[in-house]
């Protein structure tokens, strides 16, 4: 059998803030759910997000250390336009996203940014730009 990439996880230290975070990008995370020490979404493509706190990790691996410096793998959303980066940058940051690098028009013909989430893990928004 060749091995299929199904889940992306994630470990948050405060759950809540990260729901907020995340819904802003439409994700659909249950109220109820953040109070659950795991929780798992279906994302478009058949793709799960799992989101754990740090004592569910904790739970199995005991030497488990949260790091939100970043550097990890980043999650990356399309915001269909330009101004939907801008706008999607700016409402991240109201809700515990640290700004990484501000929106700016890419050589490659992207409008792009990226934005820590409350843990460090970066999200990268992009548009196409016109023309």
């Amino acid at each position: 059998m060749t091995p299929r990439l199904d889940l992306i996880g994630l470990v948050s230290a405060d759950l809540t803030r990260t729901f907020d975070f995340y819904r802003r990008l439409g994700l659909d995370l249950p109220a109820e759910a953040a109070g659950q020490p795991h929780v798992e979404v279906a994302l478009p493509g058949g793709l799960r997000l799992a989101l754990d706190t740090v004592d569910t990790i904790r739970s199995f691996d005991p030497d488990y250390v949260h790091d939100t410096s970043g550097g990890g793998p980043s999650l990356a959303f399309d915001c269909g336009t330009p101004d939907g980066v801008d706008e999607t940058y700016a409402e991240l940051l109201t809700v515990g996203g640290t700004s990484t690098l501000a929106p700016f028009d890419a050589f490659w013909g992207q409008r792009y940014a990226t934005v820590a989430d409350p843990d460090g893990n970066n999200v990268d928004l992009f548009a196409a730009l016109p023309g």
